[in-house]
Order: structure tokens, then sequence, then C-alpha cells
């Protein structure tokens, strides 16, 4: 069974392996839980997708004024569906977010940080295309 918090609602929910790929919904709201688009996150909500997801989570962190930034959404988006039963991904707009980018020390953007069992593992700063954010997840 793994964890999943639900994007919508943040219930957890526990999903068998072997139903992964069937379009689990979530056991409070009904929603998708793995809807294969990155998840908007703050504040209140920031903590616990990232520490109760048994999927790893990648964060993008980023602004609405970075020219690299814009240029990498379609691709993490794109990502975000070729792997969403292997990975949550999920978006921090650090002008709205400031307390989070300060909190993780995000000097630059876009800067992507993956997380486990809500401890940052790894991070890469900079724009990535497509096949480069692949590599860098399978490394993980």
């Amino acid at each position: 069974m793994i964890n999943i918090v639900c994007s919508h609602c943040q219930a957890i929910n526990r999903v068998p392996q072997e139903r992964m790929g069937q379009g689990p919904k979530c056991g409070k709201c009904s929603s998708p839980i793995l809807e294969g688009i990155p998840v908007e996150l703050g504040q209140k909500d920031f903590a616990r997708f990232i520490a109760k997801n048994d999927l790893p989570v990648i964060v993008d962190f980023w602004a609405s004024w970075c020219g690299p930034c814009k240029m990498m959404a379609p691709i993490f988006t794109q990502t975000a569906a070729q792997l969403k039963t292997q990975f949550r991904f999920a978006k921090v707009n650090t002008e709205q977010e400031q307390s989070l980018a300060s909190q993780y020390q995000i000097r630059s953007i876009p800067t992507l940080a993956l997380f486990k069992n809500g401890v940052e593992v790894d991070r890469v700063s900079g724009a990535l295309d497509g096949p480069s954010l692949v590599n860098w997840l399978k490394q993980h």
C-alpha cells in the first residue's frame, strides 16, 4: 500500500501498488489523486503534501517574471503526466510564497527540489529540457 495525498482535499489515501495505474480516486472527495498535473502548493499545505506522500515529490520553485521558469513549465507539466505513478509534481510560486522560498533557501529560479518522506534529498537550479529532467528524476 502506498500513501498518496489528495491535491484537492489533502486527505491521505492508501492505494495498492497494483492499482496505481488505474486512476485511483480520493476516498474523501472522490477526485482523481494521480492526475498527472503539477499541484500548486502554499504554506498551509506544503509540509503535509511533501511529508505524507510515499512517492517522491518534485517541487518547482518558480516566479511569473522568470523567463526560464516559463520556458520549463510545459516540460514540467508533460513530465508530470509521463511519470504520474512514480513521482508527485508540485509548484511553488516564490512571489506569493516568500516564506517557503526563504525556508528552503531558494536563491535562483527555477529551482527543482526532490523530497522523499518530507526530506529534501536533491536539487537542481536552472531550466531543464525534458530528457534532462527525466534523467535527473530516474537517478532517484
